[in-house]
């Protein structure tokens, strides 16, 4: 199959599991869409929202429309890692001989809802590192790959909320993209409750395989950068950073620490995913600019100063991108549309 049909295929199934994820979830278009960028790349992705939004149902049905395995996890504060990864157990066979036997947890499967993750303590949050970045777990001294293709979808309550610890920056860093699902409108509202009050049923169909999704990953890798989009990319990265000797004074006066290498790579896969999507078999400066927030917000750690004057990581990311895109204008270079 060429480069056309297979990316003509990636187009008609991104559409045809977004459409089964709209027929549950009212709004959030540009949520589910950053969703499915974040699972065809190969990332994991952050829900960050107030109680009740349809981010755990967002994912419930995304979950349904896919032919692999299942599984959510609650945390809680008394919530242990064992309760994540499993734990090796002491079994008696029909001898009478004992013997340990592993018992695998939640996390071995392909999709992994990790509700309100941000409710457990630091040691149970810490559980799913190796997993999101390794693709394994280790129990006992042996390590255990998790089934391919391997998604945590995590939802975190905003950390101004009672009960909450705030995930370490080293397990953010490792999530492809941190959403932010806002309030509906008064007409999503109202539709949110015609659906949901009334005894009609929605089936949601399985539009995808797992060996499928495996195959687009691939695909979507092979899609092309062209140089001068990579290195638009990579200044707006190296500019979240105050000590770059061309960084913009936004960044120098509110950011302590700014992106790491993972943010430059999920700005760039995320990108060639919205390309592809769109049909396009080239990426674009706006696939990049369309990204930058999501791909950085969580990225990014102020200082003092931005702290105490409550500096919107989304508008910085915005003035970063604003100011990198002034000064290639300012060197002559003509980015293509």
């Amino acid at each position: 199959m060429g480069q056309e049909e297979r990316a003509r295929e990636f187009v008609g199934a991104f559409q045809a599991l977004r459409a089964e994820v709209e027929k549950v979830i009212v709004g959030h278009g540009e949520i589910i869409t950053h969703v499915l960028t974040g699972m065809f790349a190969g990332g994991h992705i952050l829900l960050e929202g107030v109680p009740g939004l349809g981010k755990t149902l967002l994912i419930k049905t995304l979950a349904e429309g896919l032919e692999l395995s299942f599984s959510r996890i609650q945390f809680t504060p008394d919530l242990m890692p064992a309760d994540i990864v499993g734990t090796n157990i002491i079994v008696e066979d029909a001898d009478g001989r004992k013997h340990f036997q592993f018992q695998h947890g939640p996390i071995f499967a392909h999709i992994l809802l990790a509700d309100e993750i941000n409710r457990a303590t630091p040691k149970t949050q810490s559980a799913l590192l190796e997993g999101m970045q390794e693709g394994a777990v280790t129990v006992g001294g042996a390590s255990r790959p998790l089934p391919a293709p391997f998604f945590v979808l995590a939802t975190q309550n905003p950390i101004e909320m009672e009960g909450t610890y705030p995930l370490p920056e080293a397990q953010l860093d490792r999530f492809f993209f941190k959403l932010r699902v806002r309030y509906p409108a008064l007409e999503e509202l109202n539709a949110i409750i015609d659906r949901t009050t009334q005894a009609r049923q929605v089936a949601v169909n399985r539009v995808l395989s797992g060996p499928t999704v495996l195959g687009f990953r691939e695909l979507i890798r092979e899609v092309p950068i062209a140089s001068h989009v990579r290195d638009f990319a990579s200044a707006i990265v190296m500019a979240t950073h105050p000590q770059w000797d061309q960084a913009p004074e936004v960044a120098r006066r509110f950011v302590r620490y700014g992106a790491s290498p993972r943010g430059a790579q999920a700005l760039v896969l995320g990108a060639k995913v919205r390309a592809l999507a769109e049909g396009r078999y080239n990426v674009s400066v706006d696939d990049i600019k369309a990204l930058a927030a999501p791909a950085l917000r969580h990225r990014i750690i102020l200082n003092f100063e931005g702290e105490a004057e409550g500096v919107d990581t989304d508008t910085l990311v915005g003035q970063i991108v604003e100011s990198v895109e002034a000064a290639a204008v300012e060197r002559k270079e003509v980015f293509l549309r």
